[in-house]
């Protein structure tokens, strides 16, 4: 029996190693899921006027309703959209009056034409938002040919005059129309700990078959050898 003591331990410390890492990531889903419908209770939250100050970090997503004049420029940032296919987010200059911000406007598909700016003062419920398009593989913006690849602040306020600051529309007073909103939402917030789970969970099921095959055969061999 003192042959098999080892391989058992060996396959036992795996099993258990395993186990606890998928027990760990069914404890972190339970965690992400909570951080989730806290930012979408955020989100949907009943909106307020836009704060003077405002941080990156504890004001993300914050509900705000704003009134001002669009600016006639607008910026055009490509994306896609499932079962719609490839368009523009489109981004203009919101002028309050005491401030200019930036506005996300909302998708337009890539053959529309933007509409004009609406004349006169406007009103849009939205999301404060410090988007992070941007990766290592993200081409840089085509400012010449009016396309954007990622929604960088701080050029966009260049280029539009306002402060790097954005609101992402939900609902505004005037009809945009071509141009559909694209609020903030928690789709592109990963949330992989699931299929972690599954997959640690899986990797000890098939710890323990292998383990166990070969405990069998060890004792298959030492059964022939006698």
């Amino acid at each position: 029996m003192a042959r098999y003591l080892i391989p058992l331990i060996f396959g036992l410390a795996g099993i258990a190693v395993l186990v606890s890492l998928g027990l760990w990531q069914v404890q972190r889903l339970a965690w992400k899921e909570g951080v989730l419908a806290d930012i979408e209770a955020r989100i949907a939250a009943e909106p307020v006027a836009l704060p003077g100050e405002l941080d990156p970090q504890a004001d993300r997503y914050l509900p705000v309703e704003v009134r001002g004049r669009l600016g006639d420029e607008a910026l055009r940032v490509l994306v896609s959209q499932k079962h719609v296919g490839a368009g523009y987010r489109v981004i203009s200059a919101l002028d309050t009056g005491g401030r200019r911000i930036l506005l996300d406007r909302g998708f337009i598909k890539v053959a529309e034409d933007i509409p004009a700016a609406p004349e006169g003062q406007v009103t849009v419920r939205g999301n404060v938002h410090w988007p992070d398009d941007r990766n290592s593989s993200t081409p840089e913006n085509d400012l010449e040919g009016n396309t954007w690849f990622a929604r960088d602040l701080d050029q966009m306020a260049g280029v539009l005059n306002t402060e790097p600051l954005m609101v992402v529309a939900r609902d505004t007073s005037f009809s945009d129309a071509p141009v559909t909103p694209l609020p903030v939402d928690t789709d592109n917030i990963p949330n992989d700990h699931l299929e972690y789970a599954v997959t640690w969970f899986g990797l000890a099921a098939i710890w323990a078959v292998m383990s166990g095959y070969f405990l069998w055969r060890m004792r298959k061999t030492a059964k022939g050898e006698n």
